[in-house]
């Protein structure tokens, strides 16, 4: 393919700077998407190492501050390497959309994981019980932390510089692998544990991109599932903890880890993936009828075709 013509609707794939239209657009995209990703991860990680070893192991809430900075330093990375590289202003975190988007996918993100765990526990495959109120700062810091950075690398810059460079069918499947295998060194993650991620995380708040144009509902709902999953119901999270909880959540013995999700965590379980599959194939299918799929990669001949046939 030698290029990709300019999106439609209010999903802004970039059609300026490096990624103007012209010949190798493909292969301009992907390594954008590469360098891209190797600066949002420098300007995030040395700076978090750099401020976890300065400040005080027990003054949570001066970590929890340092750690919505760090994300913030993230996101102002983000929309300056947008503005200098790409040459145009980052729509998909438009900040008059922010309230309400992150709004609904913060509640979204609480309902859902409530809703896997109603079925958990309903069914006797957990076992929930109430520890008392604990601080949440460390918790909160970290579903922050992961909301923002996680959502910008994989859906702001991978999926739409995928999505750039060869339409949105390998955009949504590349992105939801790497998503995916990038969990499967954590501590009792599993292939299956991979899939369920990239289905539940990679479609489903891809589809929520997709679908808005913008990245806040995806954060939200990421941030707060972690912290609904670590710090309200104590379970794990991709195979670690948050930290304090107000409840504990185990699994009952001798229940298979494609029901419970195991050591990984209850976001690997087959409730956690019908239910996020579910909203990812709604989201999906409103996308596809606002015509969110209807990109038109080019032919190496120079003519176009649909990508996704838009309603």
């Amino acid at each position: 393919m030698s290029g990709i013509t300019k999106h439609t609707g209010s999903l802004d794939l970039g059609d300026k700077g490096v990624l103007k239209p012209g010949p190798l657009l493909w292969l301009r995209s992907v390594a954008w998407m590469v360098g891209f990703s190797i600066l949002l991860v420098l300007s995030f990680g040395p700076l978090g190492q750099f401020t976890s070893d300065m400040l005080p192991k027990d003054d949570l809430g001066l970590r929890f501050l340092a750690r919505v900075f760090g994300a913030l330093v993230a996101l102002a990375v983000y929309v300056l390497l947008v503005r200098c590289v790409e040459k145009r202003a980052a729509t998909e975190l438009s900040i008059s959309a922010a309230p309400r988007e992150l709004a609904l996918g913060l509640l979204l993100g609480m309902l859902m994981f409530c809703a896997v765990m109603a079925i958990l526990a309903g069914s006797g495959l957990y076992e929930v019980s109430i520890r008392g109120f604990e601080p949440a700062w460390k918790s909160a810091g970290a579903a922050i932390e992961a909301g923002i950075v996680e959502e910008l690398l994989v859906r702001g810059i991978i999926l739409r510089l995928l999505w750039r460079a060869f339409g949105p069918a390998v955009a949504f499947v590349g992105s939801a692998i790497l998503f995916g295998a990038g969990h499967l060194p954590n501590n009792g993650a599993s292939l299956f544990a991979a899939v369920c991620l990239a289905i539940e995380a990679g479609v489903m708040l891809g589809a929520f991109y997709a679908l808005t144009g913008r990245l806040w509902v995806s954060i939200g709902i990421h941030a707060s599932w972690n912290f609904t999953q670590g710090y309200v119901f104590g379970a794990a999270v991709s195979g670690g903890s948050l930290g304090g909880s107000l409840a504990t959540s185990t699994v009952a013995n001798g229940q298979p880890d494609w029901l419970t999700g195991g050591a990984f965590g209850p976001e690997a379980s087959l409730a956690a993936l019908a239910i996020c599959g579910t909203v990812g194939l709604a989201a999906m299918w409103l996308s596809w009828k606002a015509g969110r799929f209807s990109t038109l990669p080019a032919s190496p001949a120079g003519g176009t075709h649909a990508a996704f046939a838009s309603a």
